[in-house]
């Protein structure tokens, strides 16, 4: 089954005469790793943020994208907001509750669920993620890995079938970023969450990656396996 379907894309924001995203088609199949690369400025982050229409950037949009089939904007924002989850680069700009145990629980609270499937939830993701130990904690007593793991875990209480992360590690030292691809990697495995990621420590995420795609001025450059692609762009010397 096809979690997003994009048919020739192409995104420019206001006042720029070239494309951001320029005619891209893709296909992005429900439980893949998806690891998405390129260099900077190529168009990755426009990318990912057109995926969540709440995040999208102003700008004029062609093409279309389909959600498990359905057109992504005729999908009611409750539905997106549950079933496509978001991490972004910087742990402190999606924080929004003082408590832990609470920013577990916002997400839940917001979409209206009962109390004691909130606590079930609750309880399962501090378990999954190993978040009792500071359960009870202020958020402001917590790492910047800490916080992007809270994050992390608030977004998979809502039991999304797409998790999307624009360079989640980028503001964390190595060995927690090391820890919160490794949970990533392991998100998709046992829960089957499709994921699709924007990384500059690619040695840590390809490991997970089913599927590689790089991007260069807006366009879609090479689309295989780690292995296929590292072959396409060396033949094809690409920097």
């Amino acid at each position: 089954m096809e979690c997003f379907t994009l048919k020739n894309l192409s995104f420019s924001y206001p006042e720029q005469q070239n494309k951001t995203i320029d005619g891209l088609d893709l296909t992005i199949r429900a439980g893949e790793f998806v690891t998405l690369c390129g260099p900077s400025g190529c168009g990755k982050t426009t990318l990912l943020r057109q995926l969540k229409p709440a995040l999208a950037p102003h700008g004029v949009l062609e093409g279309e994208i389909f959600f498990e089939n359905t057109p992504l904007r005729d999908l009611p924002l409750r539905e997106q907001s549950a079933r496509i989850g978001f991490v972004l680069q910087n742990p402190d700009n999606q924080i929004v509750t003082d408590k832990v145990w609470h920013e577990l629980a916002f997400g839940l609270e917001s979409l209206g669920f009962d109390t004691p499937t909130i606590r079930r939830r609750v309880a399962e993701m501090a378990s999954f993620f190993g978040i009792e130990n500071w359960f009870y904690k202020d958020v402001s007593q917590l790492s910047g890995g800490q916080k992007q793991l809270l994050n992390l875990a608030a977004i998979m209480a809502m039991q999304p079938s797409v998790l999307i992360l624009d360079e989640p590690t980028s503001q964390l030292d190595p060995i927690a970023a090391s820890d919160f691809l490794a949970t990533v990697g392991r998100i998709n495995r046992e829960l089957g969450t499709t994921v699709i990621c924007t990384e500059h420590r690619l040695e840590e995420v390809f490991p997970h990656s089913h599927r590689v795609l790089v991007m260069d001025k807006g366009r879609l450059i090479a689309d295989g396996t780690p292995a296929q692609v590292g072959e396409m762009l060396k033949e094809s010397g690409h920097r």
